[in-house]
């Protein structure tokens, strides 16, 4: 099966609130970097449907995709810290937040690494402009009411569609996924491997819903099943199990908190969320809120070194 993915390209007219946006020439290749939903999701051999909201720009096919790191400059409203915002070109202040609806000419600015991919499609580009409208493009996604810039499609929908306009070139179509482009199946079985295991985390976990409930400290109630013992501080270097040095998070949150993608901020005791998850409202929705969970001194020890750790000099 053949992936194929809708990116939006809208060249100048494009807002892009949180970031410098990207240079892009539609017919060659298309930018982004590690902070856009779906990043490390395309692949050579898939196929791509460019457009601009109003109709499909053209179709290719991925023939490589170059990958770098660079610092990035991402911006947020300094009053909710939420990069949801527009620039305004007529009215001031400059800016205006979709969240809090502050207004303000400068917003908030930190840089941070990023990983920068840059795939090239130019040799089999089909020309697509008056075929498809931006509402049948829509339909063809996975989620058609998403607001990505890169959305997941269906390459037989988007095929079927261009086909039954009946101006595009159905063999420049057809070839487009053709066999050559499939990808090798992925080889299964399995093998032995060394693990280094943790020693004492099950008594670990088990002390920590005792001591705390079967609740996240971060979303609140949630099975014991899906519960994870959250160290508070890297266990990887100390190899101990502090007292109150951990909180039960669900594997989803332990994952970001881990990455430094949430963080409690020690001087509100609040949650704050890493913007690049904006765009996933379960996540977004957690900024600024209170922990479930009443923190304990040695709590606010741990907590404060881990936003040191992720959030110093952000």
């Amino acid at each position: 099966m053949t992936n194929a993915w809708l990116l939006l390209s809208v060249g100048d007219a494009r807002q892009h609130g949180g970031n410098d946006g990207y240079e892009d020439n539609p017919r060659e290749y298309y930018r982004w970097d590690s902070t856009v939903p779906n990043h490390a999701r395309l692949a050579e051999g898939d196929v791509v449907a460019l457009w601009d909201k109003r109709e499909l720009i053209g179709v290719s096919v991925i023939d490589s995709i170059e990958t770098d790191t660079e610092d990035k400059a991402r911006y947020f409203c300094p009053q909710c810290k939420k990069a949801d915002f527009k620039r305004r070109s007529r009215l001031t202040p400059a800016c205006r937040c979709n969240q809090c609806e502050a207004t303000f000419d400068t917003p908030g600015q930190k840089v941070e690494p990023v990983t920068t991919y840059l795939s090239r499609y130019g040799r089999r580009w089909l020309d697509g402009r008056g075929l498809l409208t931006g509402p049948q493009l829509r339909a063809l996604c996975d989620s058609p009411n998403s607001q990505l810039s890169m959305r997941p499609a269906r390459w037989e929908k988007l095929r079927d569609a261009l086909l039954a306009t009946g101006r595009a070139d159905a063999a420049a179509v057809s070839a487009l996924a053709g066999p050559r482009h499939r990808r090798a199946p992925i080889a299964g079985g399995h093998r032995f491997a060394r693990v280094r295991a943790r020693v004492g985390q099950a008594e670990f976990r088990a002390a920590l819903l005792e001591e705390q409930g079967q609740q996240c400290a971060v979303t609140g109630p949630a099975p014991a099943d899906v519960l994870e013992a959250a160290h508070l501080y890297s266990y990887a270097e100390s190899g101990e199990h502090h007292d109150f040095g951990g909180l039960l998070l669900r594997r989803d949150v332990h994952r970001l908190f881990d990455n430094g993608r949430i963080a409690v901020d020690p001087e509100t005791d609040l949650l704050d969320v890493d913007p690049g998850l904006d765009a996933y409202p379960m996540y977004a929705e957690l900024h600024g809120k209170p922990l479930v969970l009443a923190l304990r001194p040695e709590h606010r020890v741990w907590l404060t070194a881990h936003w040191n750790a992720h959030r110093a000099g952000s």
